[in-house]
Formats: structure tokens, sequence, C-alpha cells
């Protein structure tokens, strides 16, 4: 009889089964945000999920489930006018802007969770909007300058890009990692020590 915890060649059993219902809710939320806009371009809700994943499985399922992200909103259409401009610089940067926010959830999770991990996974889940927003803004400047400054049609091309494609998205995304990330991982510590690991 085997158990949950068997180790196979990618790791344990229990680790493919948490990092592939984590990958699916990526996937989901990420067709379901699509729908969900303030402003330009649609919410991400994944940012939760791969905080959390990240947390609960390490660096690996962080990264892997930021590209499943990515990978979404490259098949998804959301990046096709980008895509139509540069494919090579859309699907670099959609796929670095999610896989370093769950690099930096985990990274910073780890670092602080010998102290607080309450506190760790605050800071895991502030990182990763700041992360995946980041990536994107310098992925923009870097592959689709001319865009932008057609876009931006003779204003300020940074202060174009920080009020349409940051702004109140970015504050919304922040707000709703912030807060739900920490309680599912308190969640899921509190469900580990009542019902054991």
């Amino acid at each position: 009889m085997t158990n949950n915890k068997t180790k196979t060649s990618l790791g344990s059993t229990q680790w493919i089964a948490g990092v592939a219902i984590f990958t699916a809710i990526v996937v989901v939320l990420q067709f379901i945000g699509r729908y969900i806009h303030f402003g330009v371009f649609s919410i991400s809700l994944v940012l939760v999920p791969i905080v959390t994943g990240a947390i609960l499985f390490g660096a690996v399922a962080g990264a892997w489930l930021g590209c499943a992200f990515g990978l979404a909103v490259l098949l998804g259409g959301d990046a096709a006018v980008f895509m139509a401009v540069n494919p090579i610089g859309t699907i670099l940067t959609c796929i670095l802007k999610g896989a370093l926010a769950g690099l930096a959830a985990w990274g910073v999770y780890r670092l602080i969770s010998a102290k607080s991990k309450n506190a760790a996974a605050v800071c895991a889940a502030i990182v990763a909007p700041v992360v995946n927003t980041g990536v994107f803004l310098i992925g923009c400047r870097i592959f689709f300058m001319p865009l932008l400054v057609e876009w931006a049609a003779g204003s300020n091309v940074t202060t174009y890009m920080l009020t349409s494609f940051v702004g109140l998205n970015f504050l919304i995304e922040l707000a709703v990692n912030a807060i739900l990330s920490p309680i599912i991982i308190r969640l899921v510590y509190v469900g580990q020590k009542t019902f054991g690991k």
C-alpha cells in the first residue's frame, strides 16, 4: 500500500497533487478574471494561488504556477495586442512576470517566516503583485516602446504606463492578494494542526 507521501522521480505525490490543483485554480481564475475589468486591463486574481502555492510547495511550485499564469494569459488572448507587435517579447514578458512573482513570493516568505509566519505571508502577498507589475512594465519598455509612444499620443510615456497599465488595477490586485493569501495560508496551517499533516 502506498501513502500520499510516496516519493516519485518528480517529488512526493502530495506535492504533485497539490501543485496540479493549484495549477488548475490558476488557469480557471485567469479565464474568469478576463471578464473583470477596471480600466484597460483585467484584474489578475491568480496571484493568490501563486503566492499560496509558492508558500506551501516551494520555489519550483511558485515558478511553475507563475509560468502557468503566463501561458493562460497568452492562450486566452489577453496579450493579443502585444503579440501582434512582438511575439517573442510578449511570450518572455508574460512567462517571466508570473514566474518571478512566484519565486519572489517564495523567497520573501522563506526569508521572514522564521520570525513570523503571518508577517511572512503578508509580505509575500505584497511582493508578488509588485514583481508581476514591475516585470510587465519593464517588458513594455524593452519590447513595446514604439507602441507605447503611439498610445501615449504626445504625453509622457512613463506617466501613461503608470496611469493606464498600473493605476487602479494594481491597487486592487495588491489589496486582494494582501488580504486573501495570508488568510488562506493561515487556514491551511490551522487545518494541518487540527487534522494532522
